[in-house]
Order: structure tokens, then sequence, then C-alpha cells
């Protein structure tokens, strides 16, 4: 596992956005952990998951002109990547869209800079892909291109048909990467350095045996 990947999955314990047990999700299924990047709620957590992030764009080695973070959770979370990498020494546009359209002031759907070149989705994760799916058609609307989707945590797991994951069904549709900071096989492997997670590990395998994703 890569440093930047234990980071993140010490964070996310650390801060409670992973948490394990039994949690009732939207598809129906009965998941044993649960991922809620809304409790990375400080700015310390932010400065750290940051980081976390641009250390996986940096070794995904994908080109990309500016980032782009879906309404609600991928707004800090674009932002947050943006300052880490300024640090780093590359200062890029950011900018982000409203759910629905402002009629007053500035309107319109979209804030911050000019949408143009190739553009880099930022979000949590990825459920059903309809966020990407509508930041796709809003980048290229404003004129922009998408040019891939970095996300923190790859659940990993197929979608109700066949046997792709929502990230790998994005690939496909669009022809778009999708990175993660990490995935469930990150976490299985953290299992073995961190008690509160191997507690939960054979649950976790048992999961992910039922619903786990396969390559292509």
């Amino acid at each position: 596992m890569k440093p930047h990947q234990s980071r993140f999955l010490d964070l996310a314990l650390a801060r409670r956005v992973l948490r394990f047990g039994e949690f009732s999700l939207k598809s129906g299924r009965t998941s044993p952990y649960f991922f809620n990047a809304g409790l990375f709620d400080s700015g310390a957590a932010l400065d750290t998951l940051g980081g976390c992030y641009a250390d996986a764009l940096e070794q995904s080695g994908l080109a990309f002109d500016m980032l782009f973070g879906p309404a609600y959770k991928g707004i800090p979370l674009a932002t947050a990547l943006a300052v880490a990498l300024a640090r780093r020494g590359r200062d890029l546009p950011v900018a982000f869209n409203r759910k629905e359209a402002k009629t007053h002031g500035e309107g319109g759907l979209l804030i911050g800079a000019p949408v143009a070149g190739r553009v880099l989705i930022v979000d949590d994760v990825i459920t059903a892909g309809t966020a990407i799916r509508e930041s796709i058609q809003t980048i290229r609307a404003a004129g922009g291109e998408p040019c891939g989707v970095l996300i923190a945590l790859d659940r990993q797991e197929r979608g109700q048909a066949g046997h792709r994951s929502a990230a790998q069904e994005v690939t496909a549709e669009f022809g778009l990467p999708v990175h993660a900071i990490a995935g469930l096989d990150e976490l299985l492997a953290h299992a073995d350095e961190r008690p509160e997670i191997a507690t939960h590990k054979a649950a976790l395998l048992a999961y992910r045996a039922q619903y786990g994703s396969q390559a292509d």
C-alpha cells in the first residue's frame, strides 16, 4: 500500500468518516462499512485529505487543466485539492456547480473559474454515477472537456446490473479514467495493521465476495 493511502485511511478512521457495523444502503444492500466524507469537517482534516488527493493525482499521471467539484460534497474536496496543488507549485483554476440555477446577481449554474480545457472532476465516491454524468454534461455545455474523475474511496462493488462497478461504468460509458485515493482492496490490506479494521475483516471479505465488481 502506498503511503498516501495509509494516511487517507488513518484519517478516515480518526474522523469517523469510515465506520463499521451494519448499514443499509440506497441499493438495498446491508454493508459492513460506511463512508461519509462530510465528516472531513475541519481545516486540518481537509488539509491532510487534499494532500492525499494530490498524491493520488500525481501518481495517476493524468493530464488536466482545471478542477471541477460537483455540488455539494465535491465543492470542498476540489477546493482542498486545489490548495494542496498550489502549495506544490501548480496554481490551477477551480469551478463548481449549483444544484439550481441562480436567477439574480451573476446568475447561472456555475461558480468559480471559467470552465475550459481538460477538466478533472473531483468527488468523494461514485455510487450510481448520477453526479458524474450531470457534471460531464455541465462541463461540456460550458465549453470544457472532462478528462477524468478523482474520488476518495472506490467501494469496488458492482451495480444493480452486470459485473461492473459504478466507476467502471463511467469509464466504459464516457471513456474517462477514474482514479481513487484508495479502494476496498486497500482497506482490506490495512486491516492487517489496524485492529479496529481487523475485527471486521471477515465481514468485509464476505461482502466483497458477494458484491465485488469484476474487471472488464
